[in-house]
């Protein structure tokens, strides 16, 4: 087994293009680019599109948008090339086919010219006998295969698998497990079309690209019994294999289920990359949460730079078990990290949401800027997400007040408040300078003077300057509003009351 201390670590990542990445697959991929990292070596992304019917339009962007976004650099791969390109399995077919040949050169190999109605027919004679279905050569004579090459009969390139020994793979995260091989069927390796399969392309492209540790799902467990076969038949060194457990539904040991992506969302759980794009999340939180996300360091410490990660992973820190995806854990993790951003950060953020929803436009006025610089810092530890800026602040970048009807039933819909609330826009009237110290002031004078209770004050005032039950510190918004909004949305919640709205 390769020694990390001793050699140049190689990893790599190698995602199909059928569609957006699952955020278990870019956690498996953090893993391997870790490792990778640790040990100062090389992390290669490859993409293994051999199979062109499942191929999605653009799915090739999204993975390397997506490992952009996540700050996952890679040293050989699309884009950056290399030493061992090129990184697309469609167009390394040279490779596949002179491995090919010597496979069958050597005998580990053989022609299946079996149609799928004859395999059919034994697979239906297994069930009937209660015995397992295994693919095993059948002898042809080479009359009978004279005659087939001459009609121009298709066939399939399969490994004969050797009867009688035991596959063991040295599992970094799992121990050694194995498998007999009278358990596995000799498998193709190479269609009639002419295109190579995933255990063999993988072993082609793993070795041809120096690759020393695979790190990967452990759903590939099972392709990796035939996939040492086939190294040990080309005569290449075996990489090391570490298999990364699963990420279960929130609450579950149940695999999350890309088919059940419309069923997560629904519950807000999200099992794509880009869905946390999408609502603002940052790349820091995101690392720090998958790496955490059965991996960890100690008992205590949870938070965790990209350099930290870089500095203590290892692959025997992490558990053999699945580990569940844990929505709110991702969601403090997220919290923790927009503390550390500076204003400019959080407003560069922020702009994308607000520029989509169509409340602000380019180019962004100073006024407009400095608006959102006061929305930010007055939103504070609420605003987790940047997506949050449009969700509890939409109110202080439109002019159209939009009533919450809880917040109007509880706080608006009672004797007086009318009356309060004509008393209060006297009030932001008059009141000089308008800033949170002197408006503050005049508000507990006011309640005092009138004997009312401070919360039957505020509470009124804050629904009908913003809409909403709750928000950020009352004084911070009738400033940010202004004088003049606070008052024409006062006399619009009038109306409303009045009209019997809302």
């Amino acid at each position: 087994m390769p020694d990390c201390e001793t050699m140049s670590v190689r990893t790599r990542f190698a995602p199909s293009p059928t569609g957006f990445l699952h955020i278990g697959g870019v956690r498996t991929a953090l893993f391997s680019w870790l490792l990778a990292r640790h040990f100062g070596g090389q992390f290669i992304l490859r993409i293994d599109d051999t199979d062109q019917e499942r191929h999605v339009d653009n799915a090739v962007n999204r993975i390397l948008d997506g490992f952009r976004w996540m700050e996952m650099d890679w040293d050989e791969g699309p884009e950056v090339g290399g030493p061992h390109g090129p990184y697309f399995q469609s167009e390394r077919h040279e490779l596949y086919t002179r491995a090919a040949a010597k496979l069958e050169a050597s005998g580990h190999v053989y022609r299946d010219y079996s149609t799928q109605a004859e395999r059919d027919a034994d697979r239906a004679e297994s069930d009937r006998a209660k015995r397992a279905y295994r693919f095993r050569r059948k002898e042809v004579s080479e009359e009978t295969q004279r005659q087939y090459e001459a009609e121009g009969r298709p066939y399939a390139l399969r490994f004969q698998v050797p009867l009688g020994r035991t596959v063991v793979v040295h599992d970094l995260i799992k121990g050694d497990v194995e498998q007999k091989t009278e358990e596995i069927s000799d498998f193709v390796i190479v269609r009639p079309d002419g295109t190579p399969l995933y255990n063999f392309a993988s072993v082609v492209d793993d070795a041809d690209m120096e690759i020393t540790h695979v790190v990967r799902a452990e759903e590939h467990l099972s392709n990796t019994y035939t996939q040492i076969l086939v190294f040990e038949a080309l005569g290449y060194t075996l990489p090391a294999f570490a298999h990364v457990p699963y990420v279960a539904e929130p609450g579950s040991r149940k695999k999350m289920s890309k088919r059940k992506g419309a069923e997560y969302k629904a519950n807000d759980v999200f099992v794509y990359l880009s869905d946390y794009v999408d609502r603002g999340y940052l790349p820091q939180a995101m690392m720090n949460y998958l790496a955490r996300l059965g991996w960890s360091l100690d008992d205590s410490q949870e938070i965790f730079s990209r350099a930290e990660l870089i500095e203590k992973f290892t692959l025997d820190r992490v558990n053999s078990s699945p580990a569940s995806h844990d929505p709110d854990k991702l969601f403090w993790v997220q919290g923790e990290w927009m503390k550390t951003l500076p204003l400019e950060r959080k407003v560069e953020g922020a702009l994308p949401f607000l520029e989509k929803e169509g409340l602000v436009t380019e180019p962004v006025s100073p006024e407009t800027r400095t608006r959102i610089e006061a929305v930010i810092n007055a939103l504070g530890d609420r605003l987790k997400v940047f997506s949050d800026i449009v969700k509890l602040g939409r109110y202080f970048f439109t002019d159209t007040l939009t009533h919450d009807p809880d917040a109007v039933k509880k706080r608006l819909r009672k004797e007086g408040v009318p009356a309060l609330l004509t008393a209060l826009d006297g009030l932001l009237a008059t009141v000089e300078p308008y800033d949170i110290p002197t408006l503050e002031k005049a508000v507990h004078e006011f309640a005092e003077t009138n004997s009312h209770p401070m919360g039957q004050v505020v509470n009124p005032l804050r629904v009908a300057t913003t809409g909403q039950g709750v928000g950020p510190g009352l004084y911070d918004c009738l400033v940010i509003l202004g004088r003049d909004s606070c008052r024409a949305r006062i006399a619009a919640t009038l109306a409303m009351l009045e009209a019997g709205a809302g």
